[in-house]
């Protein structure tokens, strides 16, 4: 018997407000038996198309073929497959909903007439005196908003439309209200704020690095009855007036005073603004959401006499609470990450943000969190209580863009468990709608560098399919005339581009069409993929170099000199590295998409590369000109050179330095993956299992719940790397859970979206056992190895319509399909 289950539409599970005149269907497949494969599927779509009987094992990815698509419609679809064991699948049910498909606004932008002393509100006031049988709002901004109707809000999303790159990408968001409404008076509220957009961000800037034009609101509401349908937009007829939030900025925090929700206010006509809508696109991906909520663990007093409260761990969204007090009481808090050496409350590396909340009651029981402000925290310091505070009054909310999880693991040995969940904190805080680097500090920027390093890693861990399709896509919408791919993104005015963050463009595409395989997504990204490959090829003195122009080199590596962030490795060679390799991949890119005029063009460019490259960084005896341990991981890792001396000569690297990493945030990411390759899978996992300063476990050994900036963001004397640069989460490091994942685990795509996978798992005498589990778009799979006297065992799942290769530490292979296996073999000496 065969059923399916975990229908989606374009990444989504019954998505609302899609724009995809085509859309894609995708199905997993479950089934009692073994070794089964789809051999044909039929997919429905309301009355409109029904595909009849298809010959074929595609699962993922399956266009829709029918007569276009109406906008702001539902339609219903359904799916049977057909299995190589004679099974027919019973119909299973699913639906989408079209956004606006390009349908011209019937409504207009609208702000405020004169500045108001807190977020405005706008109002309308909808009278409905005939049967709903649907109702839509459609809403974006210039900056953030909420909308409610009748006091209750419209979605569990939060700092919507998100962050784009707004002048050319400005996404609109669809809610559902029709059980909201009601026969009679309807109050329709939108509270702006600045966000992104209009406020203060990035850096020290005051506001308005976007460019963007007046904080305001665009909103259409759609009401389909029986006799035909109707559409409210904003215009002149809506009003505004002041709310109960006077402050709230993504850095600094957000006042609110309670008082306000029941004062009886002034109502203002708005202005109308004659702004574009051309650039205006549907909501790409899911939204901001609380996605978990943890309990506090402690509170106690500091030396300093201070108040705080430890969440225990490191996370990023809002201490919410629950208060009694009378009107005008206070409650003010502010939030930290770390403690310092005296145990008192440390601000020092948040640089300008206040991170602080102000929060005046009204009579009564109320609980209260933020609402356009979010904070990155583990500990927050009570400044003002108007009662005894007890933990009980606490939780945080957990905040980060709507994701499935699809990685997991646990090995025998607790300090790689809590690194292996340090990786995936680190993701939750820093995947707030976009990658950014960090998520307290006046930052918080989507840095292609960081980016394109944990890209393969967050893709494993979690459903990024949506998430990252999103940000590439502003990828290409701020990349220059030229080709040059922005140093971060969404960047407006930024126009400074670097090898290896600029390789965003060519990585981040590839890497998620070999865990997706979404030959869409990587048909969208090849021109700017193409494009970046072109810009270098124009930067250095020849076109086969790239020996100009400014780079962050091995940004933070260890070899640096005092007092420079910049790793020893040369900016040429790593520049020349990456730009080699930025071109192996476009190759690929071009294999895979048929391109075949490309392939023969950049395979040749590709190879005058790296005689350029050999010639001017590797000696007639194969010797590096870099001796660090960054430029033989990359010359490794990218198959720049076939010196057999490269690979003794990393090894005799990191055992000069005692088994210790010198790398940065452009060499540690292929560390450990280059070693295995290589073969030398014992130097890998003794990195791993380092604890000494520097290593992945000494942030561990110092209670670390996130991953660190800096190896030694917090030193053993208790004493901090700096002030102005050294975040306790941010998750450039955190790409080592690639290698955990494929060498622990030993779990790799072999096609792409792993139709195919590989199983290949490498053990250490210092682990017991490990499991590891991937859900991927065909279903979960899994690997579980445990050591029992001398012999390992091991039980390996494969889903339906996948085939594998299992490879034994011996060497030996075994050919499987879907179903669940179980080995055994000699556990290998020194394994």
């Amino acid at each position: 018997m065969i059923f399916l289950y975990d229908l989606k539409t374009e990444y989504q599970k019954n998505p609302i407000g899609i724009d995809e005149k085509k859309p894609r269907f995708s199905w997993k497949i479950k089934s009692d038996e073994n070794h089964v494969v789809q051999i044909a599927y039929q997919i429905c779509v309301e009355n409109i198309w029904d595909s009849g009987k298809v010959s074929s094992g595609q699962s993922i990815f399956l266009e829709y073929d029918g007569s276009p698509l109406s906008p702001c419609t539902n339609y219903n679809w359904k799916v049977r497959i057909w299995d190589n064991k004679g099974n027919i699948s019973e119909w299973h049910h699913a639906f989408f909903e079209t956004g606006l498909l390009g349908a011209p606004w019937q409504a207009e932008w609208i702000t405020v007439t004169h500045p108001v002393d807190s977020l405005p509100v706008f109002k309308k006031e909808i009278n409905i005196d005939f049967p709903i049988e649907q109702a839509r709002i459609y809403a974006t901004a210039y900056g953030l908003y909420d909308i409610t109707v009748n006091d209750i809000r419209v979605s569990d999303y939060y700092f919507m439309p998100g962050q784009t790159s707004y002048r050319k990408r400005l996404q609109y968001q669809t809610y559902r209200i029709t059980d909201l409404l009601k026969q009679g008076i309807n109050t329709i509220s939108i509270t702006l704020a600045k966000g992104w957009c209009k406020g203060r961000y990035p850096f020290q800037r005051n506001s308005d690095f976007f460019g963007c034009p007046e904080n305001s609101i665009l909103a259409q509401i759609l009401l389909k009855g029986q006799d035909g349908t109707t559409i409210i937009g904003t215009d002149n007829s809506w009003t505004y007036t002041t709310s109960p939030i006077l402050f709230s900025e993504l850095y600094d925090g957000e006042i609110y005073d309670a008082r306000e929700e029941t004062t009886k206010k002034k109502t203002e006509s708005v202005s109308v603004l004659s702004l574009s809508k051309g650039h205006i696109i549907a909501q790409q991906c899911e939204g901001v959401t609380i996605m978990e909520t943890i309990q506090p663990i402690a509170m106690f007093q500091t030396p300093k006499g201070e108040t705080v409260i430890d969440f225990g761990q490191n996370m990023v969204g809002w201490a919410e609470f629950t208060v009694s007090g009378h009107a005008g009481d206070s409650v003010k808090l502010s939030h930290a990450e770390v403690l310092d050496k005296d145990g008192n409350f440390y601000i020092d590396n948040l640089r300008t943000a206040k991170q602080q909340i102000h929060y005046i009651l009204k009579d009564g029981v109320q609980t209260y969190h933020p609402h356009f402000s979010f904070q990155g925290f583990r500990y927050v310091r009570i400044d003002e209580f108007p009662e005894k505070v007890s933990l009980e009054q606490f939780r945080g909310l957990v905040i980060y863009t709507k994701m499935d999880r699809t990685g997991w693991f646990e090995c025998s040995d607790q300090d790689i468990n809590q690194l292996y969940n340090n990786i995936l904190w680190s993701q939750k805080g820093n995947f707030v709608d976009i990658p950014t680097d960090c998520p307290q500090r006046d930052e918080r920027v989507g840095w292609t560098g960081d980016a394109q390093v944990f890209c393969r890693t967050a893709a494993i861990n979690m459903d990024v399919s949506g998430f990252f399709s999103k940000w590439l896509a502003d990828l290409i919408a701020d990349q220059t005339k030229d080709g040059a791919t922005l140093i971060f993104v969404p960047s407006m005015q930024e126009t400074k581009t670097s090898s290896a963050w600029g390789d965003a463009a060519t990585v981040c595409p590839w890497e998620l069409y070999e865990v997706y395989g979404d030959k869409r997504l990587l048909q969208r990204q090849y021109p700017s993929m193409k494009a970046w490959v072109e810009y270098i090829r124009k930067q250095g003195e020849n076109e086969y170099l790239w020996n100009t122009g400014f780079h962050f080199g091995d940004w933070l590596g260890l070899d640096a000199q005092q007092g420079s962030y910049e790793g020893a490795t040369s900016k040429d060679f790593i520049a020349s590295a990456f730009y080699a390799f930025s071109t192996s991949l476009l190759i690929k890119a071009a294999e895979e998409l048929g391109i075949e005029n490309d392939v023969m063009e950049y395979k040749k460019l590709y190879q005058i590369i790296l005689y350029h490259f050999n010639q001017e960084f590797v000696t007639p005896n194969g010797r590096l000109s870099e001796q660090t341990q960054t430029a033989h991981v990359l010359a490794l890792k990218f198959g720049l050179t076939k010196s057999e001396r490269i690979k003794n000569t990393l090894k005799k690297l990191l055992e000069d330095n005692g088994k210790k990493l010198k790398t940065g945030f452009v060499g540690t990411p292929y560390l450990c993956p280059t070693l295995s390759e290589q073969g030398y899978h014992d130097i890998a996992y003794d990195l791993l299992f380092q604890k000494e300063f520097p290593s992945w476990l000494f942030s561990v050994s110092m209670g670390a719940t996130t991953i660190w900036e800096h190896w030694d963001g917090l030193r053993k004397d208790g004493t901090f790397w700096s002030k102005d640069m050294n975040s306790f989460n941010h998750y450039a490091y955190g790409s080592i859970g690639y290698w955990i994942y494929s060498v622990i685990g030993g779990i790799t795509p072999a096609l792409p979206g792993y139709q195919k996978i590989k199983i290949a798992p490498i053990s250490d005498k210092r682990l017991d056992f490990a499991n590891t589990a991937i859900e991927t778009g065909y279903g979960k799979v899994s690997l579980n190895w445990k050591k029992e006297n001398n012999v390992i065992f091991y039980t390996v799942t494969v889903p339906c319509n996948t085939t594998a290769e299992f490879v034994f530490q011996s060497g030996k292979t075994e050919k499987l399909s879907s179903g669940t296996y179980h080995f055994s073999e000699t556990i290998p000496s020194n394994r």
